[in-house]
């Protein structure tokens, strides 16, 4: 699926610290935790609790955030609609990958099982 040239700026300039509280909000209020959020962003990008506040306060951009990210092998098995977009045919590289957080994240808010999320065989 072809994004714009415009959109994709747009989501590489990003900071991930002005989209988490988002992510947050959006899971407690279906009922999940924020340490659900993080088990399931850890298994996308590698990065621990740790870390993963480290990059919230250096305020890093979508782009940098998933240049240090370690993409799970199996992130590709995410598919679906989000936001409009198939995340299986985002071409822009670095998109797709920002598309892919918000599907799990929008998988755990829908009460999703854990197991599934993390596409455990």
């Amino acid at each position: 699926m072809q994004t714009t040239p415009e959109h994709d700026e747009r989501m590489a300039k990003m900071t991930f610290s002005s989209v988490y509280p988002h992510y947050v909000t959006k899971v407690e209020k279906k009922g999940r935790t924020k340490e659900e959020l993080h088990q399931v962003i850890e298994w996308l990008t590698g990065f621990d609790e740790r870390k993963l506040q480290e990059l919230i306060n250096e305020k890093v951009t979508f782009e940098t955030f998933f240049q240090k990210a370690k993409l799970n092998p199996n992130a590709q098995l995410i598919t679906g609609v989000i936001c409009g977009y198939r995340v299986e045919e985002i071409e822009n590289p670095l998109t797709q990958k920002v598309r892919y957080l918000d599907k799990l994240v929008d998988e755990l808010a829908k009460g999703r099982k854990m197991e599934k999320i993390l596409r455990v065989a």
